[in-house]
């Protein structure tokens, strides 16, 4: 499993990094684990699969 971080998140989907926190908060991107600050950590796989979604039904 390669976790990502908030900002390798943002990045790979193309929104700020905000939106991947509130993605995380609302349950619609789950974080898999926290790093050392408590930051989240997400599933590149589960990134992915939510990428594939996202753009299947009109865009992220």
């Amino acid at each position: 499993m390669s976790l990502m971080t908030v900002d390798e998140v943002a990045e790979f989907l193309g929104v700020k990094d905000v939106r991947v926190i509130r993605l995380e908060r609302e349950h619609l991107l789950r974080a898999a684990d926290k790093d050392d600050d408590g930051n989240p950590l997400f599933d590149q796989t589960d990134v992915e699969k939510y990428k594939e979604i996202a753009q299947r039904l009109g865009g992220i």
